[in-house]
């Protein structure tokens, strides 16, 4: 069931190879956003003089923030609403730095039916390139007649 908002899926429409992405524009107040959010103040998310002398050259996202937009787009389209996050891998690969354009996208690895669980492939790219990668396990609800997605 599908809105603009979000899609759910039952565990049931679930397929091995299914998959979704969403494309998010990571701008400088999503960067202090999430320090005040997160309290990570580290200057090389929030500082131009500090991060010009990294092996950057400019300040960049925090890791976990891109991490974040997994978060999104497992909980709003892949499953969806009522996927419960059991676990995540993630490898760092290259930063993100404020403007990128992240290409976030998930993948239905396996299936456990007995427990209703799911496995995913989880990857955001930036012009193509893998910034972060890694897996994620989701349980599912059971499915419940009549259940809609928010208009």
């Amino acid at each position: 069931m599908s809105s603009a908002l979000y899609t759910v899926h039952a565990f049931e429409d679930l397929a091995i190879g299914q998959s979704e992405s969403l494309m998010r524009t990571v701008m400088e107040r999503d960067v202090s956003l999430f320090a005040d959010l997160s309290g990570d103040a580290n200057p090389i998310h929030l500082c131009d003089r500090y991060a010009a002398n990294t092996k950057f050259g400019q300040r960049i996202a925090h890791g976990m923030l891109t991490a974040s937009l997994v978060s999104a787009l497992l909980g709003t389209r892949l499953p969806g609403p009522g996927a419960v996050y059991l676990s995540q891998t993630l490898t760092f690969l290259a930063p993100v730095k404020i403007g990128d354009v992240v290409m976030v996208r998930v993948e239905v690895m396996e299936l456990v039916a007995e427990r209703r669980r799911a496995r995913l492939f989880c990857e955001c790219l930036v012009d193509g390139k893998a910034v972060l990668e890694g897996e994620a396990w989701v349980a599912l609800p059971p499915s419940r007649a009549g259940h809609r997605a928010a208009e």
